[in-house]
């Protein structure tokens, strides 16, 4: 029996890369996968662990290197973390690094790129339902899986704390969603088209250009925007799960990391939901 061939390292190592060297920002999720070759096959053969790089440690690097390179292109990036390992490591003989980029355009608003919104690139399904009897018909319209984020303007504070809060509050944070949305119609717009696009619009305005104290408040007010923005709707309904990023915390490492490099994550999630109508409350 012999080894004859072998490889080892981290899996999906998702990192987000926030540039906010400048006003615009600039935004870079990757999940990375770093594999090793090397002399490594000890560790397999004999159990001898002595010359292995922990996976976890693997992940450190990738986190670490995040934090120090935030404007770096992603192509660049990837070559920093095989130089490091090449570098560090005179052991480690080869690096193969393969990451898949989750692709954020920057939001276009009243004609002008903003400095820190985007949505997701080939973004949202939409769709409509209908339900008809002989007596009527019930359309409406809407969107699925639509995704968005912002790098700043968002916050979550003064709430509820109790002997089972550890969450701490935060007056900047990442704010990204992935919203399902659908709103009834009450009559019939001059182009389905065009009114589905100003209700996004008008939702899009508002996330990008006010701060966001919750999710709540910023969905009650999207909603209300997208109301007044097409009378031909009755009412409006949301349902936006939070994709977190949270904040690495490298302080083992002796880095400090001022909402630059961020740890995605979408288990578990809050979920937030409102349906918005027309009038007053009965």
């Amino acid at each position: 029996m012999h080894l004859a061939n072998f490889t080892y390292g981290k899996g999906r190592v998702r990192i987000m890369r926030v540039n906010r060297e400048l006003p615009r920002h600039e935004v870079r999720e990757l999940n990375v996968q770093v594999m090793l070759e090397g002399e490594f096959s000890a560790s397999f053969t004999s159990s001898d662990n002595s010359k292995v790089i922990a996976t976890d440690s693997i992940k450190n690097i990738v986190n670490i290197l995040a934090r120090q390179h935030p404007a770096l292109e992603n192509e660049v990036f990837a070559g920093c973390v095989a130089d490091y390992f090449l570098e560090k490591y005179p052991h480690v003989a080869a690096v193969n690094v393969a990451a898949a980029e989750t692709k954020w355009d920057r939001l276009e608003i009243n004609g002008a790129p903003h400095d820190h919104a985007f949505t997701k690139d080939a973004n949202g399904q939409p769709g409509i339902t209908l339900a008809a009897t002989r007596a009527g018909k019930k359309l409406a319209s809407g969107i699925s899986g639509f995704t968005y984020l912002k790098s700043t303007e968002s916050g979550w504070e003064n709430y509820l704390m109790d002997e089972v809060t550890t969450l701490k509050p935060t007056g900047d944070r990442i704010f990204s969603t992935a919203m399902d949305a659908s709103w009834v119609w009450s009559a019939t717009p001059a182009s389905y088209a065009v009114a589905n696009a100003a209700i996004i619009g008008a939702m899009m305005h508002v996330f990008a250009t006010s701060y966001s104290p919750s999710v709540q408040n910023s969905l009650y007010l999207m909603a209300s925007a997208a109301l007044a923005a097409v009378p031909e709707i009755a009412q409006i309904s949301l349902a936006c799960p939070n994709k977190h990023y949270i904040p690495l915390n490298l302080t083992a490492f002796g880095l400090d990391n001022p909402n630059i490099a961020f740890m995605p994550t979408d288990e578990p999630h809050g979920q937030i939901e409102c349906t918005v109508a027309r009038g007053r409350a009965a």
